[in-house]
């Protein structure tokens, strides 16, 4: 099956569901913007909440499904494509994405103004935004407030994954510019370099011996300003 493929398990408990929807606190202000649609576990549960609800699933017969299934709800918009190339404006994010697809999503993330994310993630991948020494940790905690919600096992999900899933709540501190996020990434590359011999990398002076692993994330990111 090709959605087994791309790491697509879909979420077949209600109650799970419900406390993702519950623990993005949304009103009828805001706009909802779930990347993969998938089999639309959320989507009624999202657009009973908010004022506008836009699914976007890159499967076409998924896509079509889920036409299909919720042609009666008049506050969703559902999109077929790639959710990382729209440029919709939305206040809360909710995703269950393929597991491949998480680090592409918090990095774009990021980027996006939004008042709050909830989003669910391999067990692994939520551990190593807790260790400094990540680029993407160091992105995405300098970019928000993480709060774990729950722990998810595979037994949820059809078909199940071999690993346990994690649900995170991002609580938006500040945008991060792409070219930061790749600056970053640099860094990180070469994260066993002092800082005087990272910075010499991109041109540029800078009068320290520390690595990397001395510094916190908004140290580092401060470090990737300077090397612009």
């Amino acid at each position: 099956m090709k959605r087994q493929r791309l790491g697509q398990h879909f979420l077949i408990t209600p109650s799970v569901a419900k406390k993702i929807v519950d623990s993005a606190g949304i009103t009828k202000k805001d706009t909802v913007l779930e990347i993969g649609t998938g089999k639309g576990i959320l989507v009624p549960l999202l657009c009973d909440k908010a004022r506008h609800v836009i699914s976007i699933e890159s499967d076409y017969s998924l896509y079509n499904m889920a036409k299909e299934k919720f042609s009666n709800i008049s506050n969703l918009t559902l999109l077929h494509g790639n959710g990382f190339e729209s440029d919709a404006k939305f206040t809360i994010f909710v995703s269950n994405l393929p597991y491949s697809k998480s680090r592409d999503a918090m990095e774009w993330l990021t980027q996006k103004k939004f008042r709050l994310a909830v989003i669910m993630v391999q067990k692994e991948f939520a551990q190593k935004l807790g260790e400094n020494h990540r680029a993407v940790a160091v992105l995405v905690n300098h970019a928000a407030d993480i709060e774990k919600i729950m722990n998810v096992g595979k037994n949820n999900f059809s078909p199940p994954p071999k690993v346990d899933s994690v649900v995170l709540k991002l609580t938006r501190k500040k945008t991060i510019p792409k070219e930061i996020i790749q600056t970053v990434n640099r860094i990180f590359s070469y994260k066993r370099k002092t800082l005087q011999n990272i910075a010499k990398q991109f041109g540029k002076v800078i009068e320290s011996d520390k690595r990397l692993e001395d510094l916190s994330g908004d140290e580092i990111v401060s470090i990737a300003k300077k090397l612009l």
